[in-house]
């Protein structure tokens, strides 16, 4: 096992977990299991009241990376104005697609998913899962802003809140 892996990740460093989002990484521990010692990260998603353990060695292959930079939330941010792209395949279709951006961990994506799913108050109605889709990548995108800029989740729901309000209506 090379040391160079495990520097990438220390104690207290934010990380984004894809299936989870943004977590702190509250300690590094060993444990056996199944007779095999196993070096763990384990990592705190406050939110969610969840603990998660992940091994050293399978972190960066199960997609566990740091915060995105701020230019990259920047970059998020510019997507989030651009037009809803709306695909006509079925919903189910779509709503698989979207749940994959959601768990890619990729920024990026979860933008994507905010603009498309988003909705103006002069808008269709949303229906259950797509707002339950949109609330869940809405989460993703905020505490993660929230996390590169230090700031509280308050505010980066406002950021992102002022961005989607200032998008040109979607026609129609």
């Amino acid at each position: 096992m090379s040391k160079a892996k495990k520097s990438e990740f220390s104690p207290n460093d934010f990380v984004v977990y894809p299936a989870h989002g943004v977590g702190q990484i509250i300690s590094i521990e060993e444990q056996e299991i199944a007779g095999i010692e196993l070096e763990l990260f384990v990592i705190s998603f406050e939110k969610d009241k969840m603990t998660l353990r992940v091994p050293t060695h399978k972190a960066t292959d199960v997609g566990m990376r740091s915060l995105s930079s701020p230019d990259v939330v920047a970059h998020a941010m510019k997507t989030l104005k651009g037009k809803a792209k709306v695909k006509r395949a079925m919903w189910s279709r779509r709503a698989q697609e979207y749940e994959q951006k959601i768990n890619s961990g990729d920024l990026i994506a979860i933008a994507e998913v905010v603009r498309d799913l988003h909705r103006t108050d002069d808008q269709r109605e949303q229906s259950y899962s797509e707002r339950q889709l949109y609330e869940a990548a809405l989460e993703r995108l905020t505490r993660e802003v929230a996390a590169v800029a230090g700031s509280d989740e308050a505010s980066a729901q406002r950021q992102v809140g002022d961005v989607l309000m200032s998008r040109a209506p979607a026609a129609a």
